[in-house]
């Protein structure tokens, strides 16, 4: 948009603030206060800012309030699960305008109703889509895609709902996930941290210095291609280790172990810790080994990342049963490392999706200025 550099840096500073006096968006902006001033009116004209209210200082003297306006438009996050789409419409201050969740396989239905509830002349400034992949420049290197098949058909089939004129930004579910444990979960008070993602595949989300680390290949944290099998006798194979730790292994190895004595097999991981935490023999031994597998694997995050922190998430890695087990391998094979449960859970991935979108949107309108994330 054309606006004065002045203006941008209002605009950043109302919409990471929400609501803003003048004197405080001065202070946020280091501008002076009339500069500040011709940059609010600049704002109003453009309805990208509008005054919100009044507030009264210790003085007694009263501020007008300001927030966005009606043209600051909103942005869109979708998370697209192994199993459901979750969709959040937001405006530029993080503020939830819409929601909606259904199955993956009507990932284009879930996102037309979500833009349908955004507000009426609103404009789209951007849409991040969290994908279970790696991604890459498409063919014509206009634009990200997932790189392979694990997440490229279910993009394209959700890609038809979206706006062909707004930008589209493609981020690792898992590294989104891990922003989200950044800002409002587990690791609100670090700013260096794993988060270990263990549910129908496995991923690593590391974040270094408050910040994502994606790597030259766009694929830091891709555990999947950890060699696996790696001793005498047997080849490694390309994301084996994904299959020995993911979900659907899991319940197999618990169906191997089952005896008739045993009851009902459990056929879905949630059944499997209930029983477990009921103090089902066979149930906590399959619990107990994959706890120590899991352990195995952080302790391999550990030796080469150090980071401190361990954040056990996704569908497997979030049940609490885990932690003892997983605590006592790591403690066993690496360094002292604090291991704790995510706090999001199966919104996490979403929640981050959101915030990147909301980067992403502020600087569309700011036209450059930048926002962490």
């Amino acid at each position: 948009m054309n606006l004065s550099e002045s203006a941008r840096a209002v605009f950043a500073v109302l919409a990471a603030t929400g609501t803003a006096t003048r004197p405080q968006l001065a202070a946020g902006a280091g501008l002076s206060k009339p500069t500040v001033s011709t940059a609010v009116a600049e704002l109003e004209g453009a309805e990208l800012a509008a005054c919100s209210g009044t507030a009264t200082g210790g003085t007694g003297r009263s501020a007008a309030v300001y927030g966005l306006g009606p043209a600051a438009g909103a942005v869109l996050a979708v998370d697209l699960g192994p199993t459901h789409t979750q969709v959040r419409g937001c405006a530029l201050d993080g503020t939830l305008l819409a929601r909606g969740t259904g199955p993956r396989a009507d990932s284009a239905g879930t996102v037309r109703e979500v833009l349908g509830a955004l507000p009426a002349g609103a404009p789209l400034r951007a849409v991040v889509v969290a994908v279970g992949d790696v991604t890459a420049r498409d063919r014509e290197g206009t634009g990200m895609r997932p790189a392979t098949q694990k997440a490229g058909p279910a993009f394209d089939a959700m890609a038809v709902a979206l706006p062909t004129d707004v930008p589209v930004h493609l981020e690792n579910n898992v590294n989104c996930a891990a922003l989200a444990e950044l800002h409002e979960g587990a690791a609100r008070d670090r700013d260096s941290f794993g988060y270990l993602r263990i549910g129908v595949g496995i991923g690593l989300g590391i974040v270094i210095g408050g910040r994502v680390l994606r790597g030259a290949n766009g694929a830091a944290g891709e555990l999947a291609r950890l060699p696996y099998p790696w001793d005498d006798g047997r080849e490694p194979r390309r994301e084996a280790l994904e299959e020995r730790m993911g979900s659907r292994s899991l319940l197999r190895r618990a169906a191997d172990a089952w005896r008739g004595a045993d009851g009902t097999c459990p056929r879905t991981p949630e059944r499997l810790f209930a029983l477990a935490e009921e103090g089902h023999s066979t149930a906590r031994s399959v619990v107990g080994q994959h706890a120590a597998d899991v352990g195995r694997l952080a302790a391999a995050v550990v030796a080469v990342l150090d980071p401190g922190l361990i954040v056990l998430g996704g569908a497997i890695g979030a049940f609490p049963q885990l932690l003892p087990g997983v605590r006592e391998e790591l403690a066993r094979l690496s360094w002292p490392t604090e291991v704790v449960s995510s706090m999001v859970g199966d919104s996490g991935t979403v929640a981050g999706a959101s915030r990147l979108a909301v980067a992403h949107g502020i600087e569309t309108v700011t036209g450059g200025v930048r926002v962490r994330h």
